[in-house]
């Protein structure tokens, strides 16, 4: 099979006839009729699963993997990664702010880039200021504490080989950062400058954009565990430094120093400190501990479709 677009769905029914209809029309467009479309139902509290299930009844193109339940819309991603089994895969939201038609100028890019990966990247990101500062935050933040080169604004939309794909399923972490796996994973990648569309009010709220960059951070970075040491032996010199400057004082001036403010302040700030960090190593302490259980990431319920003839 030469085509594979994927797709996931959580509170799709709006858009899923549509999507359908758009994501068709440009596949027949670049491959004829040799493709298939798979949707992955996230656990959707709406009747997004039903409408894909019809679809599946009258376009023998589509197949559906419905999970037993909402495990993500990063690990809903691998999942139908895993399921894809065209030569290109297109990978793609289904809410329609981003556009199916460009698997075209994406297959166009592939081609002329010799590339196994061409991503929609928005030249501004969209939002309010505090949305637009605080994406800037971190990605200057996490480029700096991770050891990789994270593209900044970019959009799930993307165009890969199976040669890629079939790398990129090698990462088996539970707790995973996709956008992060995207990099690492390497190849000849290249951008594609896309306008995302606003239609629709986004499920991450700040609680779980802050999850999300601490889950990034702690994944592919070991750098807050080393900051604990600098943090910690500057802290002992700092200490030492003033014991001494302490009982120089009390030698060479003869009357004891007043400051009990800024001795309570210091056992605050310090036991402050103390605490962050032993919830620093209790981040990471936590991921060994869901990673040596080696539980699957999802849990596959039904797969609707006709798989058999995908092959």
């Amino acid at each position: 099979m030469k085509l594979s677009i994927v797709a996931t769905l959580y509170q799709s029914a709006p858009n899923i006839k549509e999507f359908h209809q758009r994501a068709s029309t440009v596949a027949k467009q670049l491959v004829g009729d040799d493709y298939e479309l798979v949707l992955v139902n996230d656990g959707s509290p709406d009747n997004s699963l039903d409408l894909a299930v019809q679809i599946t009844e009258i376009d023998s193109h589509v197949v559906v993997v419905d999970l037993s339940r909402n495990f993500g819309h990063h690990k809903a991603m691998m999942a139908g990664l895993e399921h894809a089994v065209g030569e290109k895969i297109f990978l793609i939201d289904s809410d329609l702010e981003e556009e199916p038609e460009w698997l075209l100028s994406f297959s166009e890019s592939m081609v002329s880039e010799n590339a196994d990966v061409v991503y929609g990247r928005q030249q501004k990101r969209k939002g309010g200021i505090f949305e637009r500062w605080s994406g800037e935050v971190f990605y200057s933040l996490y480029n700096w504490l991770a050891d990789i080169d994270h593209p900044r604004n970019i959009v799930t939309a993307r165009l890969m080989t199976r040669r890629y794909v079939e790398a990129l399923l090698q990462h088996r972490e539970r707790e995973m950062v996709i956008s992060c796996l995207w990099v690492i994973t390497g190849f000849k990648q290249c951008e594609s400058i896309v306008m995302k569309h606003m239609t629709s009010r986004t499920t991450y709220s700040i609680s779980k954009k802050i999850r999300h960059a601490t889950n990034a951070i702690t994944s592919f970075s070991e750098v807050p565990l080393r900051m604990i040491f600098y943090i910690g032996a500057l802290m002992f010199i700092g200490a030492m430094s003033y014991a001494i400057y302490l009982m120089v004082h009390k030698i060479f001036m003869s009357h004891p120093l007043e400051g009990w403010t800024s001795v309570m302040v210091s056992i605050w700030i310090i036991g402050g400190m103390v605490i962050s960090f032993m919830g620093i190593i209790g981040i990471y302490l936590s991921k060994i501990f869901i990673e040596t259980k080696r539980r699957p990431y999802v849990i596959v319920r039904s797969i609707y479709g006709r798989p058999s003839e995908r092959h």
